[in-house]
């Protein structure tokens, strides 16, 4: 799907924010940008807002932004913001959005892939050379803990529906979450994992969610169980990881992240049978294009309107 395919929601006129795409336009965003009613420019036009596109250059964007006090907005490409907060860019003067939720059911679909691959012992198959025994453990009506309320948490407790998991969500707020049996605080982080036969980390890195799955954490849960990371590699102390696989004290681990990341060769988490390890694929550049063009095109026209932005960034939690 190409984002030039996008209805346009708003026709660009005199007021049309003025948008600046970069470090490099791309076709998708800018198209994006024309179809929210935005007028694609250059910084030397006096942009409005940025749409920023490389997530790694934050040196960049923290550049630019030195040279543009004209921007009021910038859009983020990634859903967890971490990096711009480390580099200092996340502050109450401007408007920050972020593609939390955009890349949701990619994203609940690996954990899905990984949870299966896991308790099916496709790990062990894969590097199999020889019939072996028979084994696996079926998801149906079992137990599961997300760590995390948010988008790719809902999508997927969708995915788990049919399996009739038992889902506990585990988040700052208590509110109850739709298809969620309990929703528990941080706080009970150890008491939520103690029954899950499988426990996945979608929530956001933060420095209160650094290193949360730790030695004791791991104790925790249950010999069988199954760790499955798609958030980030800091939420876990990957030394108290790999002891945990070695010692048997969890079933397994599947990790789209890690950390290190990427992880080195030779690293002990490669050689371990009940270990898998995805190299951040759970969304894919293919992937998140026309999902990142739709969260764009939506926030120049909510921005157009002076609306509430979708992923709006909240400077003092930090996402």
């Amino acid at each position: 799907m190409a984002a030039a395919s996008l209805p346009s929601t708003h026709a660009p006129g005199p007021t049309a924010p003025r948008v600046l795409v970069g470090p490099r336009p791309a076709r998708f965003a800018t198209d994006a940008v024309a179809a929210g009613g935005g007028q694609v420019v250059s910084a030397d036009e006096e942009p409005e807002a940025v749409v920023w596109l490389d997530p790694r250059d934050m040196a960049g964007l923290s550049a630019l932004l030195r040279e543009l006090p004209t921007v009021r907005w910038v859009q983020l490409p990634f859903a967890g913001v971490e990096r711009a907060v480390e580099a200092g860019l996340i502050d109450p003067g401007r408007r920050w959005s972020c593609a939390k939720g955009a890349y949701a059911e990619p994203v609940a679909e690996h954990a899905l892939a990984l949870a299966l691959a896991g308790l099916r012992q496709l790990p062990r198959r894969a590097r199999a050379s020889s019939w072996g025994e028979q084994g696996g453990i079926s998801l149906y009506d079992q137990p599961v803990c997300i760590v995390g309320g948010g988008g790719i948490a809902q999508a997927l407790l969708g995915l788990l529906a049919p399996f009739r998991a038992r889902a506990t969500v585990v988040r700052r707020r208590l509110d109850p979450v739709p298809g969620a049996e309990r929703v528990l605080g941080p706080d009970r982080l150890a008491e939520a994992v103690a029954d899950a036969l499988v426990v996945v980390l979608c929530v956001a890195l933060t420095p209160e969610t650094r290193g949360m799955v730790d030695a004791s954490v791991l104790r925790a849960m249950r010999s069988d169980a199954w760790l499955v990371n798609v958030a980030r590699g800091g939420h876990v102390v990957t030394d108290d990881l790999v002891r945990a696989l070695q010692e048997g004290w969890i079933g397994g681990a599947a990790l789209d992240v890690t950390d290190p990341e990427p992880l080195p060769e030779g690293h002990p988490l490669w050689q371990l049978p009940t270990c898998l390890i995805t190299p951040h694929t759970a969304d894919t550049w293919e992937m998140i294009q026309p999902l990142l063009a739709r969260r764009v095109q939506e926030n120049v026209a909510r921005f157009a309107r002076g609306e509430p932005l979708v992923g709006e960034v909240d400077p003092s939690a930090g996402y």
